[in-house]
């Protein structure tokens, strides 16, 4: 069965007329051009689609049946290539992304306006979830791109840098006073400490490079970074956390100080599937994400 778009389209214009006269001037074809395209119609469906006399043109108890799913088939395939042509055009779509909250709550803002000024019309789906998770989102294919810092290890990804971010020490105005402007990792260790779920990448670049100075005194742990603030806000412990949560933490009125001898510094970057091509709204998004921070 070839029945083509050209046919389709014929048959419900005729529908519509009284004669084939009139539907061949709306169709802007020859009348005998439209015979013969309705007649190799009703030769590849195997029966007559019309009853035909001298004065006017009426479908058959088949036509009739055919005639609404023609109809519903035309409206498909006319919206099916609209929406591809907005597609490419990016005149709409949806964009999902994935982004760890600190740089959702953070960084993520101007970015999202810079591209919807761009492409007003892309419907964004925002997904804040922690580092793991930005991964696995991109990995399996759920968001196209992440907002993540580097992954120690990248099968199936592609990370580029966008900026380098300096771990910083966290602790409320009580804490504070025990500590120097420039703390040290040692100074760190004279305090209990709250810090990030085991198995997160914070938890294990922070806890690491404490151990090189000594044991560790950990009075809680969480999933969740604005959850440490809250913790440290209450006096449980003072946390090294990325210094993108700075203005979050400070929110909350606790102190933040950088460690300026041997700092944890780590880079955070924009991830994308490395054997999945990216749609144009999410290519504009990269490139976009690039040039802000170039």
């Amino acid at each position: 069965m070839d029945v083509s778009y050209r046919q389709m389209k014929a048959f419900v214009e005729v529908a519509k007329s009284s004669t084939f006269a009139e539907a061949a001037v709306n169709l802007h074809l020859t009348q005998p051009a439209l015979s013969s395209a309705i007649k190799k119609m009703e030769e590849q469906l195997g029966g007559k689609l019309f009853k035909r006399n001298t004065r006017n043109v009426s479908l058959t108890p088949e036509g009739e049946v055919l005639f609404p799913n023609a109809l519903r088939l035309l409206h498909d395939w006319d919206n099916t290539f609209s929406d591809i042509q907005n597609l490419f055009a990016m005149a709409k779509g949806q964009l999902t992304i994935c982004a760890m909250p600190s740089f959702a709550e953070s960084h993520l803002p101007s970015i999202l306006s810079a591209f919807h000024k761009r492409t007003p019309n892309v419907n964004l789906r925002i997904v804040d979830v922690v580092m793991e998770q930005v991964i696995h989102e991109v990995t399996t294919g759920r968001s196209e791109i992440g907002f993540s810092f580097e992954p120690e290890r990248k099968d199936g990804l592609v990370f580029k840098s966008l900026f380098a971010d300096q771990f910083v020490v966290v602790a409320n105005s009580s804490q504070a006073k025990y500590l120097s402007n420039a703390p040290s990792w040692q100074d760190c260790l004279l305090h209990p400490l709250v810090m990030m779920n085991r198995g997160s990448a914070v938890r294990h670049w922070t806890q690491s490079q404490l151990a090189r100075f000594g044991e560790l005194n950990i009075i809680a742990e969480t999933g969740q970074l604005s959850t440490l603030g809250k913790l440290i806000q209450n006096g449980l412990g003072i946390s090294i956390m990325p210094a993108i949560c700075q203005s979050q933490m400070e929110g909350l009125g606790l102190v933040v100080r950088q460690i300026t001898i041997n700092p944890l510094i780590k880079n955070i970057g924009i991830i994308k599937h490395a054997r999945k091509g990216l749609s144009l709204p999410a290519q504009s998004m990269w490139d976009l994400a690039i040039a802000h921070y170039a």
